[in-house]
């Protein structure tokens, strides 16, 4: 009995035309013999929900540094909110729901310790540049389980790659499926709403500071502006009949009008800024003197070109915890006791 190919006729019969199907799959990097329990997309999901990658984001700022309370979020809780926000939208547009899971929780797997201010230094350190979704998609095809990658479906990969805008046209770069298109969107529905609330919770700012239209035409309430533009999406891309995942005119501009708020009010505040300025210069010190000492992470044989590389791939995969350790332990002299 070959549950996966039940369930994937099951797909074919309750599934929207414009989704993508597990069995239509553009396959893996590496051929490989598929289960017969679960589809190809429900085992990415599972690799990426099992490899180390995953559970150090854990540990990785989402905005704020070491933030003294609990219920601050990490990288890690920005992917799970992203998760369940692109689930709620692909089940509702009867979209493949297994697929979006899987880009949805690898999205942010190459991300650097301390957040943009990580990705920031590396950029300028590493000759080759660095974008946390290039590294995303190196980490699951290279990186993970020994240099032997996960081996994801395209689908999944191609999503991962694409699922980043910065401060640019949320969808003027298009995944190749529909799902990676609802990714791109939850990205920033779940980055909007839950920065603006754990910037309420550090008192960065107040509830007054936010813009009266913004709360007219989101809500007053964190899960009411949430569920403003997740219907807003659902409800637009049916009328325009899945042409793409989009938001309608009138959403899209207050959303841009949101972030442009948040960067200028939450990102670039000073008390922020002071931070990012600190995190650089540690992961900046860490750079230069893995380039002078290669011993140090086993890269001493390696060309120029390569070395930069190495470096660039064990700093971006370290923790914040294990970014400062590590420079305490390189840069910070220890105390010195003397026996009588």
């Amino acid at each position: 009995m070959n549950l996966a190919k039940q369930y994937q006729e099951v797909e074919k019969k309750i599934l929207h035309p414009k989704a993508c199907l597990s069995s239509q799959t553009k396959g893996r990097l590496k051929p490989e013999i598929e289960d017969d329990v679960r589809t190809p997309f429900q085992r990415d999901r599972d690799r990426i929900i099992h490899s180390k990658a995953f559970r150090r984001l854990k540990h990785k700022t989402q905005v704020f540094f070491s933030p003294q309370g609990d219920h601050y979020r990490t990288r890690i809780t920005h992917v799970l909110e992203v998760s369940q926000i692109a689930r709620t939208i692909a089940r509702a547009l009867q979209l493949n729901e297994d697929l979006t899971e899987a880009i949805s929780l690898g999205h942010d797997l190459g991300h650097t310790p301390f957040g943009h201010a990580g990705e920031a230094i590396l950029r300028q350190l590493h000759p080759g540049g660095f974008e946390h979704y290039e590294q995303s998609l190196r980490v699951v095809d290279i990186l993970e389980k020994d240099g032997k990658g996960l081996n994801l479906t395209f689908e999944v990969r191609n999503g991962i790659l694409k699922h980043s805008k910065g401060r640019g046209e949320i969808l003027s770069e298009e995944p190749a499926t529909l799902e990676g298109q609802i990714v791109r969107v939850a990205d920033v529905i779940a980055y909007l709403n839950h920065d603006l609330d754990d910037a309420l919770r550090a008192g960065i700012i107040k509830k007054n500071d936010i813009p009266e239209e913004f709360l007219k035409v989101f809500g007053n309430r964190h899960s009411k502006r949430i569920d403003t533009m997740v219907r807003d999406v659902i409800f637009t891309t049916i009328d325009t009949y899945y042409e793409k995942i989009l938001l309608s005119e009138e959403i899209e501009e207050m959303v841009y009008r949101f972030r442009d708020f948040l960067f200028e009010r939450v990102y670039y505040n000073d008390s922020v800024i002071k931070e990012f300025e600190k995190a650089k210069k540690m992961l900046s010190c860490l750079y230069n003197h893995y380039l002078e000492h290669p011993d140090l992470i086993r890269a001493n044989e390696l060309s120029e070109q390569k070395l930069h590389r190495k470096i660039c791939d064990f700093i971006a995969g370290m923790t914040d915890r294990y970014a400062i350790y590590t420079f305490e332990n390189i840069f910070i002299p220890k105390s010195w006791a003397v026996s009588e």
